[in-house]
């Protein structure tokens, strides 16, 4: 399999239909460039609406925005926002499998895009009933594609080895931040400031012009891609099919006798929702670790490991709170003109992939010119510093929340202010957490690890999660001022542990 997988690489390096390439790269890279663009244009489109839409109508949402909406608090949309974004990068690992044992790459991505875009039109009839049933759409749609489409660049390169595999890679992460770039300025401003149900709709549209391009475009991509790499037997298959059958029939008789005698609330959906969230990624690493066949090293590594993973989950907690408490804030809090010129709450959306467009070139010169002198951190102290910036953001935070106090507007540079020092933190921990989980990954476990680091994320928000579903309001200076902490006592934990972190690792660096 290894060997075909890397002859069909190589041609799709040089196409046939005339020697067209895409800035050098095989020509299927557009049409996975293309879709990931839209892919991520819906996917963070409809993410600027959420929270808006989720308070519309109700009393916290900002004086004077428009109506329609779920009249909602702030407490119940930080909530919904946060375990539906876990449940996205939840819904990665069963993705893969997917990929890997029912359809292949290619087919589980097209499902995808279909599932994705009824997602956004449902979101895009009014009811609360549609909204729910869309969010599940999306986030079983963005799971099934983000798992799979990343693999198929992949599968365009001749191999690990390939020199222009990294190029390759470099231009579709383009892709995925030039698409969520442009999302807030067109489906946010058209959803918030006209109508929330159209904004869904556009969101909806772009996900179609992106499933149009992959289809049209699939006659460009690896042969690899359509390959089921390890289908399931028919055992496999009926076994699987009884599990899934009985585990439907007693959440649907639980569901349904809560409903029966009147006792159903919101929280009997999204309390149980975090729990998983939260156990999943726990049973994962504890499967791992318990793992007898792993040898000494591979344990090691693992021990290690987990420190990065508790990191990254105590990072992805403050940071996707960006798309919400961040959000709310900017709408009620902060002014909406800068320079004389007036903008919607949902264009802060967009300075994340702006400042990840612009600084992720100058970090990887950094990274180079400090190796070049042996200066460059290790991964190690490289989470450290993603860790002590994201705890930094929200100490700047609570300045203008100070400020605001009294109902004075503050100025927009706060916010800019604070997303920028995210997205720093973000390239000092994100790109290396990548990196790190690929070179410890135990071989048993290589193909399934990246799921696991997913898993960071999906810990992160779900704690998140928890406590909104607590009661407890992200807004208040007090709770701002102990996140920050925690993220800068865990940064720092892990600088003075580096050295028998390190250690764990092994020859990783």
């Amino acid at each position: 399999m290894a060997s075909s997988q890397t002859k069909d690489a190589a041609q799709q390096g040089t196409p046939a239909n005339g020697g067209k390439t895409f800035f050098g790269h095989p020509r299927g890279l557009a049409t996975l460039f293309m879709t990931e663009m839209w892919e991520r244009f819906s996917y963070y489109g409809m993410r600027a609406l959420l929270v808006f839409y989720l308070v519309s109508g109700g009393a916290d949402a900002a004086t004077g925005s428009q109506g329609g909406g779920l009249a909602m608090t702030a407490v119940t949309a930080t909530a919904i926002y946060s375990v539906y974004v876990s449940m996205v990068y939840l819904m990665a690992m069963p993705g893969g499998w997917f990929g890997d044992r029912v359809w292949g790459a290619r087919k589980t991505v097209a499902i995808a895009g279909f599932v994705i875009m009824a997602g956004h039109f449902s979101l895009a009839v009014p009811g609360q009933a549609m909204f729910f049933v869309g969010l599940i759409l999306v986030a079983i749609g963005s799971g099934l594609l983000k798992a799979n489409i990343s693999t198929m660049v992949g599968h365009l390169y001749d191999g690990p080895d390939d020199p222009r595999r990294d190029g390759g890679f470099t231009l579709f992460y383009i892709g995925i931040n030039l698409g969520a770039f442009v999302a807030p300025f067109v489906v946010g401003t058209v959803g918030k400031e006209h109508n929330w149900h159209l904004g869904f709709a556009l969101a909806a549209v772009g996900m179609g012009l992106g499933l149009a391009q992959f289809l049209i475009g699939t006659r460009n991509l690896s042969p690899q891609s359509n390959v089921v790499p390890n289908p399931l037997s028919a055992e496999e298959r009926k076994t699987l099919l009884t599990k899934v059958a009985l585990v439907v029939a007693a959440v649907a008789v639980f569901y349904g006798a809560v409903i029966a005698i009147g006792a159903f609330t919101l929280k009997w959906a999204m309390v149980p929702l975090t729990l998983v969230g939260l156990v999943i990624p726990i049973a994962v690493l504890v499967r791992i670790k318990r793992d007898k066949e792993l040898s000494v090293t591979e344990q090691s590594k693992m021990n290690a490991y987990i420190w990065f993973f508790v990191a990254a989950a105590i990072f992805w907690m403050i940071y996707d709170q960006g798309g919400s408490t961040l959000s709310l804030f900017s709408d009620a809090k902060t002014a909406d003109k800068l320079f004389g010129l007036g903008f919607s709450a949902t264009w802060y959306q967009s300075l994340n992939p702006l400042f990840v467009m612009a600084l992720a070139p100058v970090f990887a010169w950094l990274w180079l010119w400090l190796a070049r002198s042996n200066r460059e951190p290790n991964t190690i102290v490289k989470f450290a510093m993603g860790l002590v910036l994201v705890g930094a953001s929200f100490f700047v935070f609570i300045v203008p929340m100070g400020m605001a106090d009294g109902g004075t507007k503050v100025s927009p540079m706060w916010l800019v202010t604070i997303y920028m020092i995210q997205t720093i933190g973000e390239l000092c921990l994100s790109p290396v957490g990548l990196s790190v989980t690929t070179k410890m990954a135990p071989q048993k476990y290589a193909s399934r690890m990246m799921g696991v680091w997913f898993l960071a994320v999906t810990a992160g928000d779900c704690t998140t999660g928890l406590l909104s579903l607590a009661g407890v309001s992200l807004d208040g200076i007090g709770i701002i001022a102990m996140q920050a902490s925690l993220a800068a006592l865990a940064g720092l934990a892990v600088f003075m542990y580096r050295k028998k972190v390190q250690v764990l690792m092994g020859s990783v660096h």
